[in-house]
């Protein structure tokens, strides 16, 4: 007998199919989606172009989701107190694209679903490598060279793994780590890393700086070279 948790997620499965079907484009990126001039998030995302429809998401790429934290929050108003839901959900492909996204409601799931959408509005391009002295696969399971990112007072640090590592990281952030599609790596944490969202967030900060380091046309080749 399937659950909640599963009929919910079999819903959530048929309203984005009919909102496909139905999907009318409001955004030029989203009408040369459906025409079919751009054939790939990963086109969108080297080329800076904001998403602003979660349906372009949905039509480009089948992407995981995985809800990583629900709080029930209070607001004190003159009638009382309010009570809402506050949803964080993780979405990407395991191969190189991540986002987080969050967002409230007075239920639970309607702030689980408007997380999700969120989440496709601010993707990230991950840069993967084999950037470890101890592994010579030059195959993308790892991160390429040491990056830090931080988010309010957590700072996370990954260092390159050789392939068979793992993942050496708190279990707050494996799944931001498997979601962009690493395998094997190393981390350093400080700050208050028992706040999910920081914490999450705090990663993917340093997943996009491996993204955003430029390199010289000489080390370009290099890299090229390498990889095969």
């Amino acid at each position: 007998m399937a659950t909640r948790a599963e009929k919910m997620k079999a819903k959530d499965e048929e309203r984005k199919a009919k909102e496909l079907e139905e999907w009318v484009p409001k955004t030029e990126l989203g009408r040369k989606v459906l025409n079919g001039e751009v054939k790939s998030l990963e086109e969108i995302l080297k080329s800076n172009t904001p998403i602003l429809e979660p349906q372009i998401v949905d039509y480009l790429e089948s992407m995981e989701e995985k809800t990583i934290g629900v709080q029930k929050t209070t607001r004190v108003v003159r009638a009382g107190r309010k009570f809402s839901f506050r949803a964080t959900v993780l979405v990407g492909n395991r191969n190189g694209i991540i986002g987080i996204g969050t967002a409230k409601d007075k239920e639970r799931w309607p702030a689980v679903r408007k997380a999700a959408k969120n989440a496709k509005l601010n993707l990230v391009l991950v840069k993967r490598g084999c950037g470890s002295w101890q592994c010579p696969c030059k195959e993308p399971h790892s991160v390429p060279y040491k990056v830090e990112g931080k988010n309010a007072s957590v700072r996370v640090t990954l260092y390159p793994a050789p392939k068979g590592v793992g993942l050496v990281a708190g279990d707050n952030i494996k799944a931001v780590l498997e979601f962009a599609g690493i395998k094997d790596v190393w981390s350093k944490t400080r700050g208050a890393t028992d706040t999910t969202l920081n914490f999450a967030r705090a990663t993917i900060d340093a997943l996009a700086k491996a993204s955003s380091a430029k390199f010289s046309e000489a080390m370009e080749k290099k890299l090229a070279q390498d990889k095969r």
